[in-house]
């Protein structure tokens, strides 16, 4: 063994033949000695070398084991130390335990009790270099199962969150892109309250959410009088987020209009209010997002080229729920943890054969239908275990929104069919208002008009 991997350790006692002693029979066992006289000695030995063991007698004089033991303790690190003494009692054992000590020897002692004491103080420190290294490795499997608030075990989604979690260090504009319900503000919150503007504003707009005639107005905010009813000056949502970040949600909903003042803003880092003759510098990261295919849209001249590279800079897509079973199990366990405590309710498992029907279940609405499927099933549990009675949204032919499954292999023509059914159940629901409508399915009233044609919904 080299000299730099051998264990070391202080030998402190007063008589020269006990050092001498002791310093033959570790350095037998392998250990590299260091000496000294008394406490004092062993003080300023501490502040210039580290040690593995310290070996100690009480009865010292100018500084006690006892003295050095209360002030070592600031010096001496992780060192184990063993306490000798030739006037052993118990007492004294225990003071000496408590003020650090891992064990103590009584003199006269054999030569194999010293090294036993050792040897146990050995394991010991194995073990809790063991244990640290466990924790270390239990933190970083957590880190890399979880991101923000989002929790998954598939490897799609953790490599989606190590992007995010570096993404998150830069400023650098992100496109988050994935299918209605699958975390995509989730993921913008991450990426926020993991980067360094963490303590500035996160400011959260759905642009499809917002009339196209205020948009302007909303965004960038207005000067008095810049139009009918503007009788006070307003910030827009870019000068509130200013030195944090802004999550557009839904961009390929943003009329072109708009989306060449956006890409003033990305470009420039400025600002000018509707009425207002200077512009206003600010410091915002932007963070969108898109359920939508933004380079067909490109292709079809609904959004701008030169606006969709400046948001893909670094893009990070979501996958769908029905890609990745297997974070199924782990999301409803959270879920049911998070519901039931709010609810007051007293499930807190889901049956064999439930879980199976969730399992094989395709998720066209994503995480956020399995959470909503979860809730459901929570109020129409009579017991503490989720049976396949309490998801009859799932039995077979049938979909949580209504209507049939899709019976074939195309996801892009399930899609649809799963979107023409939840958008004739929502205008049912809100007796033909289709402003309502667009309202409660989070998309644009055009977005909606587009769909009802394309579709061949009847209103």
């Amino acid at each position: 063994m080299t000299e730099e991997l051998r264990r070391k350790i202080l030998i402190l006692d007063d008589e020269p033949n006990m050092r001498h002693m002791l310093t033959v029979l570790v350095e037998k066992a392998g250990y590299q000695v260091t000496t000294g006289a008394d406490g004092r000695e062993g003080l300023d030995l501490l502040g210039h070398h580290r040690f593995d063991f310290i070996l100690c007698d009480i009865k010292m004089p100018n500084m006690s084991g006892m003295e050095f033991l209360q002030a070592s303790s600031p010096l001496r690190g992780e060192a184990t130390v063993i306490m000798m003494s030739a006037y052993g009692a118990i007492d004294t054992a225990i003071e000496a335990m408590k003020m650090g000590a891992y064990d103590f020897i009584s003199k006269p002692f054999k030569t194999d009790e010293v090294l036993l004491t050792l040897k146990k103080a050995e394991e010991r420190e194995n073990l809790k270099r063991e244990n640290r290294s466990l924790k270390l490795q239990i933190s970083e499997v957590k880190d890399d199962y979880r991101f923000g608030t989002m929790l998954a075990h598939s490897k799609a989604m953790r490599d989606v969150f190590r992007l995010a979690a570096k993404v998150a260090q830069f400023d650098t504009t992100v496109l988050v892109t994935g299918e209605s319900g699958t975390g995509k503000e989730l993921v913008a919150r991450g990426i926020h309250f993991a980067s360094a503007r963490a303590k500035m504003p996160l400011v959260v707009e759905n642009c499809g959410c917002v009339p196209e005639n205020l948009l302007e107005s909303l965004f960038f905010g207005h000067v008095k009088g810049a139009f009918t009813g503007a009788d006070h000056d307003k910030k827009g949502l870019f000068e509130e987020a200013d030195k944090g970040t802004i999550f557009l949600d839904e961009i390929g909903d943003l009329p072109l209009l708009l989306q060449v003042k956006l890409l003033r803003v990305l470009q420039e880092g400025e600002i000018r209010p509707v009425g207002a003759s200077q512009a206003i510098h600010v410091d915002v990261r932007v963070i969108a997002a898109t359920a939508r295919d933004l380079a067909s849209e490109v292709k079809e001249g609904r959004f701008r080229q030169d606006l969709y590279y400046r948001l893909n800079v670094l893009p990070i897509t979501l996958p769908p729920l029905r890609s990745r079973p297997a974070d199924i199990p782990l999301l409803c366990e959270h879920f049911i943890a998070k519901l039931k405590d709010r609810m007051g309710l007293v499930a807190a498992r889901i049956d064999k054969d439930a879980m199976k029907m969730l399992l094989k279940y395709q998720w066209p609405g994503n995480v956020r239908e399995l959470e909503n499927t979860i809730e459901r099933a929570l109020v129409l549990a009579d017991g503490d275990t989720l049976l396949p009675e309490n998801f009859p949204m799932l039995s077979e032919g049938t979909s949580p929104c209504g209507g049939a499954l899709f019976d074939g292999y195309s996801l892009k023509d399930a899609k649809k069919v799963w979107e023409k059914n939840l958008i004739e159940k929502t205008l049912a629901e809100c007796k033909g208002n289709r402003s309502r409508a667009a309202e409660m399915l989070e998309i644009s009233y055009p977005s909606l008009l587009s769909k009802i044609k394309e579709y061949g919904v009847e209103v």
